[in-house]
């Protein structure tokens, strides 16, 4: 019986290892990096480069589904693939007010930014 347990502890510890492993591992943007996000808003390269700029609807569509995890959206703003494409994240951040979002996370901070 001691031995059952022993094993049965043994098995624990390591599942418990495999799944901190595996939170740490994922990021803002769950297991897709926030470069790999950054391709999904190409709609919104002119919005993300000019605050005034219109805002087009398959842009909104799109961010509608970051609208959810305001930190992931934060990290494809401040990704290497949005800064070499020209993003301010000053303008993007602006984005889901643009779009009217209602439900959108007002007052979360996005490094010196905060989502208006």
């Amino acid at each position: 019986m001691e031995a059952q347990l022993k094993v049965f502890v043994g098995f624990l510890v390591i599942v418990c290892v495999i799944g901190a492993v595996s939170v740490e591992a994922a990021g803002p943007c769950g297991d897709s990096s926030p470069d790999d996000e950054a391709i999904k808003l190409l709609p919104c390269a002119a919005a993300a480069q000019d605050a005034k700029a219109a805002v087009s609807s398959s842009c909104c569509f799109q961010v509608k589904k970051f609208s959810q995890n305001p930190g992931c959206l934060c990290a494809v703003l401040f990704s290497d693939m949005a800064k070499s494409s020209g993003v301010k994240p000053e303008a993007g951040i602006t984005i889901p007010k643009r779009c009217n979002f209602a439900n959108r996370p007002i007052g979360y901070k996005c490094g010196p930014y905060t989502l208006p």
